[in-house]
């Protein structure tokens, strides 16, 4: 979930991220529609694994494993989560990783395809180390000035071509992009 200025933070809640003095938390709730629900419902029931960061990780381990019933895989798939800080939890299939080396060799691993929701730092890193497949988007049509944005500063160049398109009845466009290489450049009109 993005704004049209980039802005990632605390789409979910009021409560959901406030770091930074944010006070826009929540900002996704009025563009819900059917469209919406019936495309986050076919990415939420797909049978993947999860890779987080800390503070998503956090705040995610208190809720979900009481509401499986609304995401059942959240708490059947296994949860990678990036932190120097943490080591263990209650909630089951999670693994604690250190650095950008083991997300690498987690995505030459064998196994399920592995999904990252939320995660500013988290996603920063992986731009950075050019470990992003797809990206997955979903535009809300609003701006909101602040906030922690998807892309930053690093982020290696890469081109992506859209797989895959939608506009929901609110303006939220949901766009899937796939990886295909190297960013390439030239003259517009030659």
């Amino acid at each position: 979930m993005i704004t049209m200025d980039g802005v990632i933070q605390a789409p979910g809640s009021a409560r959901e991220d406030i770091s930074d003095g944010f006070t826009y938390g929540g900002w996704a709730a009025p563009y819900g529609d059917e469209l919406y629900k019936k495309e986050m419902n076919k990415e939420l029931n797909q049978q993947v694994d999860y890779l987080l960061g800390r503070k998503t990780f956090e705040i995610w381990e208190g809720y979900w494993p009481e509401h499986g019933n609304v995401w059942a895989n959240i708490n059947e798939g296994t949860k990678y989560v990036l932190s120097a800080t943490r080591n263990d939890t209650q909630w089951k299939n999670t693994d604690f990783i250190r650095n950008a080396e083991d997300i690498d060799t987690l995505k030459k691993s064998a196994g399920k395809d592995i999904q990252v929701w939320g995660s500013s730092a988290l996603v920063q890193l992986l731009l950075k180390n050019d470990l992003v497949d797809e990206l997955r988007l979903k535009i809300f049509p609003l701006i909101l000035g602040r906030g922690k944005h998807l892309f930053g500063d690093g982020t290696v160049p890469a081109a992506f071509t859209l797989t895959g398109s939608k506009v929901t009845s609110k303006g939220v466009i949901l766009a899937n992009y796939t990886r295909t290489g190297a960013l390439r450049t030239g003259n517009i009109g030659n």
